[in-house]
């Protein structure tokens, strides 16, 4: 009779090993885009939850209703967006034993302050689709239906992008990093500057929180015609003082300095530097599931 227990104990933990449900996913969704458009993030989901079954997905929406997340995306102070997500990951009980993050274009960066502020629940892998991580400077054109947001937010960025009410209102402000004026940049700069420790005092839980993904994956698109520069998704940028001659993730104070773990990472193998030939968010089904599906299968 003991025997006969033990095999059925061994039974039931394989049976509950092999059924047991896969890591959830959390997707943050990019400017002028919503949580559930069906030709967007809504078939992103779709296709996440057909190739890996019994997953759950989490397509964040900023707001009460669709169109209040798509305006949020342009006039939502991004750290009020993050203190929200981070409460709402909170107190969602499918997360509770971690999850993968994936974020499209500003949402990339916007759910890696999630990882550095909060991160409880923990995120496991972090994928970034064309996210701009060394933030914009240059704004050529915008995306979405909403042509008169699309006009306000350029307005707004030719005003003057570090003016105190504009950092306060527009989302794109708070990414726009002026290679020019690095100084004003660093000190009134409210979010980009903050996540990327740039303000003068480091925040070592920053660093910690960010070396504990698992895997940060960085997805640039060769013909972006959206970010400027498009080496922002993997962590390059301007060189200093002008606006022509790009510098790679690890010429950067940030990785020179130790102000994100970026080197600490690179030598560990957990950033993965991925690209796809083409504009911005332009990819195939094909290759997000040939590619990213692995990340989020983990």
């Amino acid at each position: 009779m003991f025997k006969l227990s033990l095999c059925l104990f061994a039974a039931l933990c394989c049976a509950t090993a092999a059924y047991a449900a896969p890591t959830p996913v959390v997707i943050w969704h990019g400017m002028g885009d919503s949580c559930c458009n069906p030709l967007s993030m809504g078939a992103i989901k779709k296709l996440i939850e057909q190739n890996i079954p019994n997953v759950y997905v989490l397509s964040l929406e900023i707001g009460n209703n669709v169109a209040e997340d798509e305006a949020n995306g342009f006039l939502k102070n991004v750290n009020k967006q993050v203190e929200m997500v981070c409460e709402k990951l909170a107190n969602d009980p499918n997360l509770a034993n971690g999850f993968h993050g994936i974020g499209f274009s500003q949402g990339s960066q916007f759910l890696r302050a999630y990882v550095q502020r909060c991160n409880k629940p923990a995120m496991k892998n972090l994928v970034s689709v064309g996210g701009q991580h060394q933030g914009v400077y240059g704004f050529p054109k915008c995306p979405g239906a909403n042509s008169t947001l699309c006009e306000v937010t350029r307005r707004l960025l030719n005003i003057g992008a570090y003016v105190d009410w504009i950092q306060a209102t527009l989302v794109q402000a708070e990414y726009w990093q002026d290679p020019f004026n690095l100084k004003e940049y660093e000190e009134k700069n409210i979010f980009l500057a903050d996540i990327n420790n740039q303000k003068g005092t480091i925040n070592q839980t920053y660093i910690d929180n960010l070396n504990s993904l698992n895997k940060m994956v960085l997805v640039k698109f060769t013909e972006d015609t959206m970010v400027q520069p498009r080496e922002s998704e993997w962590f390059g940028f301007y060189a200093p003082g002008q606006d022509k001659q790009i510098i790679s993730m690890n010429q950067t104070d940030i990785y020179q300095q130790n102000l994100l773990p970026l080197r600490t990472m690179e030598q560990a193998g957990k950033i993965d530097f991925l690209s796809v030939v083409g504009d911005h968010l332009r990819f195939t089904d094909a290759w997000f599931v040939s590619t990213i599906i692995p990340y989020l299968a983990q």
